[in-house]
């Protein structure tokens, strides 16, 4: 018979117990602590109970916000941007409580509320010596009360004359072409983003703004995209002859030159010697940051740079208005190819003579890759045209050029389409602007629709002006609703070829942006 026997246990000695460690009983829960060190004859979890260490911090605040640019109010008076459950946010709720400066903060985070609560709820944990040697941690939750309040800036937005500087932009042309163009840059490049307020006005638009820096960075913009010139000046407002402190309202003239794409130019004949002895008569191919300049009998180029033209300012001899459609009845390629540019010799008659007589023209062109017998092409018609242009009468009577004047000057080919498109697949953006004291008149209506429309086809047919664009899909809802009514004239044979069967340039899908929506922008087809 076996006997199971426990093992052995070691019982600490007596003398490992410090003799002078007095144990006392809790006088809440009577749970036994160390009499030397319990602060107020609690335990650690009876101190927990008895003692808030988060009793100065505020449990409730209220935030404001700018309902128009989502800007929050930091007291006393900035406004920053900061998104949802941000960490800028986060900030500037615990820049909000009083008390939080007398703790330590070891953590805090957004509690998920509805948005349309208008309730924020921040979770925050705190550290705090309560007695000598003891240091509690509590955890608590503080609402948040989001109110609306207009920041200053949206509340001069919404009021009259309290811009501080404008930049007025003028051409001086008879068209908006220029302006069209110029409108789609400052949309890619968001650079009207800090104006309160757009007009347009006769010859142009003014951009106002409520603070100086932001015009002047919108010139710079001006001036890295287009050939101008600007010129500043300032109005005195107001003056504290105590303090030396001075108001002023600043106003920035910005002149576009009046020389366009596809315009016909004669220039001084001495200019045209100092930029690679370019023959006067030329035609525009395009304007960017300087005008370039094309001789379609030789195909030679020249740039005439801003700080030039200012120096010698001229105007064009003729705009796209006088523009004359011709008919190619010969053409044959001579010369060499720059780019897309051909050079060819042509036979052209006006439309107009059709039928009529058999009045021909012979003239060279550049666009002898896109021209074939039967076309339709636009020209200026020099022959039997006065001009009321010096440059243009010096040129007559030269020696060396006035044998050189061509009959006509072809510019570019023409798509007679069989109506005006209202289904394109594409879309411009365009800027919300206000209209003057008077309202247009019917005329003048008619002519932006048409100038628009203008430009809209030289989208169509100039990639080199459409990669500089941001071009957007058309809205699908505006397209189905134009199927239903009968408005949509996209059946393909209408918008996709002319009169005569022949395809009109169309804008892949690829080319396109998707859709957005913004508050400043509006939807123009």
């Amino acid at each position: 018979m076996s006997m199971d026997i426990d093992t052995p246990v070691a019982l600490p000695s007596r003398s490992l117990i410090p003799q002078d460690s007095a144990t006392i009983l809790c006088c809440n829960c009577g749970a036994p602590i160390d009499g030397t060190s319990a602060p107020g004859a609690l335990c650690y979890d009876c101190i927990k109970l008895t003692v808030d260490i988060s009793e100065g911090v505020q449990r409730e605040a209220t935030l404001h916000i700018c309902r128009d640019c989502e800007r929050w109010l930091q007291p006393p008076a900035h406004w920053i941007t900061a998104a949802p459950e941000s960490r800028e946010l986060l900030a500037l709720c615990l820049r909000k409580l009083r008390g939080l400066s007398k703790v330590r903060i070891t953590d805090a985070s957004f509690i998920w509320t509805e948005p349309h609560s208008r309730r924020v709820k921040v979770k925050i944990t705190i550290q705090q010596e309560a007695f000598e040697g003891t240091i509690l941690q509590q955890t608590f939750e503080v609402e948040y009360v989001v109110a609306y309040h207009q920041c200053p800036d949206c509340a001069k937005s919404f009021t009259a004359n309290t811009w501080r500087a404008v930049v007025q932009v003028r051409q001086k042309v008879p068209h908006k072409r220029t302006f069209l163009y110029l409108e789609q840059l400052i949309l890619k490049h968001s650079a009207h983003k800090d104006t309160i307020n757009i007009k347009e006005v006769k010859d142009g638009l003014d951009f106002f703004y409520s603070q100086r820096n932001h015009a002047e960075k919108f010139v710079d913009f001006l001036t890295s995209v287009a050939p101008v010139r600007s010129k500043k000046s300032q109005e005195l407002i107001s003056m504290d002859i105590h303090t030396s402190t001075k108001s002023y309202k600043f106003s920035f003239s910005v002149e576009l030159v009046p020389i366009c794409k596809d315009d016909l130019v004669a220039l001084p004949i001495k200019l045209a010697k100092q930029i690679g002895n370019i023959a006067p008569l030329t035609i525009c191919h395009r304007v960017g940051t300087s005008i370039n300049l094309l001789d379609p009998s030789t195909l030679q180029t020249a740039d005439v740079s801003t700080p030039i033209y200012w120096r010698s300012p001229f105007t064009s001899l003729a705009d796209v208005q006088e523009l004359v459609e011709f008919v190619i009845m010969d053409i044959e390629p001579v010369g060499p190819q720059k780019g897309r540019f051909l050079l060819a010799e042509a036979t052209v008659a006006r439309s107009s003579d059709l039928g009529v007589n058999d009045i021909t023209y012979f003239t060279r062109t550049h666009l002898g890759g896109v021209l074939h017998p039967g076309d339709q092409v636009m020209g200026y018609h020099l022959t039997g045209t006065n001009f009321n242009n010096p440059h243009f009468e010096a040129l007559e009577q030269s020696s060396n050029y006035s044998s050189i004047i061509p009959d006509v000057v072809l510019v570019k080919k023409f798509y007679a389409r069989k109506k005006k498109s209202k289904a394109r697949n594409w879309r411009l953006k365009r800027m919300n602007k206000e209209e003057g004291e008077m309202l247009p008149r019917k005329q003048d209506q008619e002519r932006m629709e048409r100038d628009f429309e203008m430009f809209l086809r030289d989208v169509e047919e100039d990639t080199e002006l459409r990669s500089t664009l941001a071009l957007y899909k058309a809205q699908q809802e505006k397209r189905e609703k134009d199927r239903m009514e009968g408005l949509e004239t996209a059946s393909t044979a209408e918008t996709d070829e002319t009169e005569d069967g022949e395809e009109v340039p169309k804008i892949d899908m690829d080319e396109l942006l998707d859709d957005f929506n913004e508050l400043d922008v509006e939807d123009n087809e």
